[in-house]
């Protein structure tokens, strides 16, 4: 089976100052992941490797670079899922962990459990050893933080507006024919405390599933939610449909529904591949049989060979 694997950096108005850095940062992402492919490891391990390198990097709203909640916090969420056997580990409120993703793999494979929030997941980080992370507010944020306090808009004008910021994820298929997702976010700035979107949760921020394929979304969040966005797309591939015609139908459907924006990133367990969006913008790269696509803007598809 020919690996694959595709990955964003978040659905939203993503500001000049930040264009570059995150088409740079999503294909070094992907380049981290096709790494993991190319040496014969599982599309589990290959998203959660791309997730991590888009976590430790701050132009993203993931681990170091997430946005602050409306006491000034930085709470975070990630899921990871094996489309194998469905195993599926998730977290929700995380506080001072860098990489929420290899958390949520922890949950997965170190308990009975798919989601710990909050306190349960700090206890459990802290008895297997994650060390804790004081280091995942950037200067930018705590003056972006600082200055969006005066801004008094609804959530869903964000995504239109440099106040946005948003997900990161990834979905892989690896040479045995399986397929994996994993999503991480600090959220929406200014969110209350304790407020949990659609990244952490089964079926909204991820599925994955051999018999389908693998979804990771990005986007408001409780659009994404309300639509089960992650399950729907997969839903339109299980009914014939291609990842990009089912992605584009799904985005459509939650538009029209509940007015949210939002994008996707789908890879099919034959193979097929797409990123899609309705915001202004969002960052995604793929690779498959060393060709690199990546973009930023709607309808771009850059290419690049890799030797």
């Amino acid at each position: 089976m020919k690996t694959v694997i595709v990955v964003h950096g978040g659905a939203w108005a993503i500001p000049d100052m930040l264009a570059e850095a995150s088409v740079a940062g999503v294909k070094t992402a992907a380049r981290a992941g096709d790494a993991v492919l190319k040496n014969g490891g599982s599309a589990v391990d290959a998203v959660e490797k791309a997730v991590r390198y888009l976590e430790d990097d701050p132009a993203f709203d993931a681990g170091h670079g997430a946005v602050l909640n409306i006491n000034g916090e930085v709470e975070l969420d990630s899921i990871i899922m094996d489309g194998k056997t469905l195993a599926t580990g998730a977290v929700a409120s995380v506080r001072n962990i860098a990489n929420p993703v290899s958390l949520a793999r922890a949950v997965m494979q170190k308990t009975d459990h798919v989601m710990l929030t909050d306190r349960g997941a700090s206890m459990f980080a802290e008895r297997i050893g994650i060390p804790v992370a004081d280091d995942l507010v950037t200067e930018l944020e705590r003056k972006d933080w600082e200055l969006s306090n005066s801004y008094k808009d609804g959530v869903k004008t964000l995504f239109n507006t440099q106040w946005g910021h948003d997900t990161v994820g990834a979905v892989a298929l690896d040479s045995l024919g399986n397929v994996a997702c994993a999503t991480s976010t600090g959220g929406i700035r200014n969110k209350m405390v304790g407020r949990v979107g659609d990244t952490p949760i089964i079926g909204s921020g991820g599925y994955a599933d051999n018999r389908s394929g693998a979804v990771s979304c990005t986007g408001h969040g409780e659009s994404i939610l309300k639509v089960t966005l992650a399950r729907l797309i997969l839903f339109h591939m299980e009914q014939g449909k291609s990842a990009t015609v089912a992605a584009d139908a799904s985005l459509q459907y939650m538009g029209e529904r509940v007015k949210g924006c939002g994008g996707a990133i789908v890879v099919s367990s034959s193979g097929d591949w797409a990123a899609n969006f309705t915001t202004e913008r969002m960052a995604w790269a793929s690779l498959k049989e060393n060709v690199l696509h990546y973009g930023l803007n709607p309808k771009e598809d850059f290419t690049e060979m890799l030797k």
